[in-house]
């Protein structure tokens, strides 16, 4: 795949989309914090990884009209968001997702008359994901959906599970239950054990894992099932390489 930029981008909190009114991020990163174990016989440095961490900040643009930027963020609540950055809307782009605590809405109105807010969300529990995009950014069903395929995993499965993040911008009808699912031909699909979220009924997120030593067969997609006749949201699927503890 060739090299890109950071254009077409969108950037999702809690079921808000602040793609529009998001002048750039600042930083997208996480992972385990180092430890220094040096010890006095060394020469150089030694670190050991020790617990998991992840940030997003950015900087938005003051749209106080409902639903934007400012009705969002001006509330720094003591609770759970859900961030999700999307590189890209094709499916299967990379997603950086997390739980996370925001920490401040801080404004800079220059002399120039230009003003933005910087914002900064910190991990909450479980760090950093990066993974793909289950949906090509918001998709929007009218009807239950079998989405395209979002992934091909390129091996027959993996065994350590996986997590998803669930974004929902929009929604009229009783219900819509969104779930990942897998195939081993790309025919026949089913649910993966764990990785059906729980039935929507309005604007919010969830994030949901399976278990850790859960089968994720090669192919993945996204399909709905319910009632309801308009439902807008966007789905991140973080299928791990490797055993993950959070």
């Amino acid at each position: 795949m060739a090299k890109q930029s950071g254009l077409g981008d969108n950037y999702y909190l809690n079921g808000v989309d602040l793609s529009g009114d998001t002048n750039s991020l600042t930083r997208v990163g996480g992972g385990p914090a180092p430890w220094d174990v040096t010890a006095i016989n060394k020469s150089a440095m030694e670190r050991i990884g020790v617990v998991r961490d992840g940030e997003i900040a950015w900087v938005s643009y003051f749209n106080p009209a409902a639903g934007r930027a400012h009705p969002t963020l001006r509330t720094v609540p003591d609770t759970d968001s859900i961030c999700s950055y999307f590189r890209g809307t094709a499916l299967g782009s990379p997603v950086a997702s997390m739980v996370a605590r925001r920490t401040n809405y801080d404004a800079t109105r220059n002399q120039d008359g230009s003003l933005t807010f910087t914002v900064q969300a910190l991990a909450n529990g479980y760090g950093l994901d990066w993974g793909i995009a289950g949906t090509p950014g918001v998709r929007t069903d009218t009807t239950a959906t079998n989405g395209a395929l979002a992934l091909d995993q390129g091996v027959t499965s993996t065994a350590f599970g996986l997590q998803a993040f669930l974004q929902v911008f929009a929604f009229t009808g009783t219900s819509v239950t969104v779930a990942v699912q897998d195939s081993a031909d790309n025919v026949t699909y089913a649910n993966v054990t764990g990785g059906v979220f729980a039935a929507a009924s309005a604007i919010g997120v969830q994030r949901i894992e399976t278990g850790r030593t859960q089968t994720v067969r090669r192919y993945l997609r996204v399909a709905t099932t319910g009632t309801f006749t308009n439902a807008q949201f966007a789905v991140s699927i973080h299928v791990n390489p490797i055993a993950t503890v959070f």
